[in-house]
This record gives structure tokens, C-alpha cells and sequence, in this order.
């Protein structure tokens, strides 16, 4: 009996150091991950790398993780029209990571996430003098212009239609996806013109997933007073450092 009790006494505390073991390996991996990834990006702020699946070690040692949670505070953007905004509370889960003989880099077989685009971060995006706020309903915004026209100073505001469709460049769905901007209706209060001048400032397409890893795309859309809420997804990931 005495004997039992020395080897339960022992395979407990063998089997907590080996926990621990594993789980400061886990951390120091996550924090060198999220370290690379800032330095890669120029000082991201709010990057957490967070590798899902108990042990670890044995994931690593097989080269191959279940799942990896990559989260970002906050992602700069540079559209290819030339504006610049942010993504918010970017989240991104790898699932079957299978990393490189080194450990350089790898590919996950599939990813899915999430990311918010406020208000104020699409207003960055559109045009001077443009605007956008909740438009009161699922996919909608409203859309206030202010402008030159015909020697004086306009503002008006229209509610549209926000949408996810193919950006100009795709082939077979893998060029990327824009955001889209419609306005719904433009009243024309019988001016000549004016409908068309109000269009050239509410309406707009934004492509925002040039940061994006390769090979993740935008796959839906929503809105509400939040902002416009995206979601991601992506197969076959090839993922560096």
C-alpha cells in the first residue's frame, strides 16, 4: 500500500511538471508568433497568438497543430484607390496547421474569422466630404455627401445598400472580394443633374483584404451600430514565419 501511494505520489507530481512544461513551451511559441508577426507588419498593435489543443508538445513535434487563434487589435489598410482606413478586433482561427521542417512557416488546411469595420474607419475609406453612419437596418447605411455643385455648397444624405461582390481583378472567386456602397434612392428635386452629382460621392467599391494572409477572403457582410461586421474564410493557407 505504501509502495501505491510513493508511485501515485510520483506520477502526480510527474505528470504536473509535465503540464507545466508544456504549457510554458505553449506561451513562449504564442509570444515568439506574435512577436514575428508584429515585427513583419511594422509594430501591429494587439497581437495575441493563442495555440489550441492539449499537449502541445507532442502537436509540435509532429510538425502538425490543431488549431491556431490569431487576434489583432487593430489592422492598417491601403486600398488600391489609394485611401486608408483600419479593420478592428480582427480575429482569424488556422485549423490543421501543418508547419515546415523548421518551423518557418507551414499551411493550415482552413481558417475562419471575423473583423469590424466601424463607421468612422469607411468614412476613411470613401471619398473627402463623405460620411457614413447605421442606416437603421441589416445591411444598410446612410450616406452623407457634402459638395460643390453648380458654384455652391451641397450636403445631402441618402440611405444604401452595403454589399459584399468580386473585385474587379477576380478569377474563379480568388481575387479578392470589395465592399460595395450603393445609394438606394437619390431624390432629384427636379434639379438637372443633381442625382448623378450626389452618386459620384455615396457610391463607391472598397477592396480591404490586401493584408489580408494569402489566400483569406472576405465571405460575407452585416451591419448595425456598431459598424459593418465581416466575415472571413479561407482553405489551403500558406502561412510564413
Amino acid at each position: 500500500m505504501r509502495v501505491l501511494r510513493v508511485v501515485l505520489v510520483v506520477g502526480v507530481l510527474l505528470g504536473g511538471l509535465f503540464v507545466g512544461l508544456d504549457r510554458w513551451a505553449a506561451g513562449y511559441a504564442e509570444n515568439r508568433m506574435a512577436e514575428r508577426i508584429q515585427a513583419h507588419e511594422g509594430g501591429l498593435p494587439g497581437v495575441r497568438v493563442d495555440i489550441q489543443g492539449f499537449p502541445f508538445l507532442t502537436q509540435a513535434l509532429a510538425h502538425d497543430l490543431d488549431e491556431v487563434d490569431l487576434k489583432v487589435s487593430d489592422l492598417g489598410v491601403t486600398t488600391p484607390e489609394g485611401g486608408r482606413t483600419s479593420l478592428s478586433d480582427l480575429r482569424i482561427a488556422f485549423h490543421g496547421v501543418k508547419l515546415n521542417g523548421d518551423y518557418s512557416g507551414g499551411t493550415a488546411k482552413t481558417a475562419e474569422g471575423s473583423a469590424l469595420l466601424t463607421y468612422h474607419d469607411l468614412s476613411l475609406a470613401a471619398q473627402p466630404g463623405v460620411t457614413l453612419a447605421y442606416g437603421g437596418a441589416p445591411g444598410k447605411v446612410k450616406v452623407t455627401a457634402t459638395f460643390d455643385f453648380l458654384g455652391r455648397k451641397v450636403t445631402r444624405s441618402v440611405v444604401s445598400t452595403v454589399s459584399l461582390v468580386d473585385a474587379k481583378d477576380a478569377k474563379d472567386g480568388k481575387g479578392g472580394k470589395t465592399v460595395r456602397v450603393r445609394a438606394d434612392e437619390v431624390p432629384g428635386e427636379g434639379i438637372p443633374g443633381i442625382e448623378a452629382a450626389v452618386r459620384k460621392f455615396t457610391d463607391f467599391d472598397r477592396q480591404l483584404d490586401s493584408r489580408l494572409t494569402s489566400g483569406i477572403q472576405l465571405t460575407a457582410l452585416t451591419s448595425d451600430e456598431a459598424g459593418i461586421h465581416l466575415t472571413l474564410g479561407g482553405t489551403n493557407l500558406a502561412l510564413a514565419g
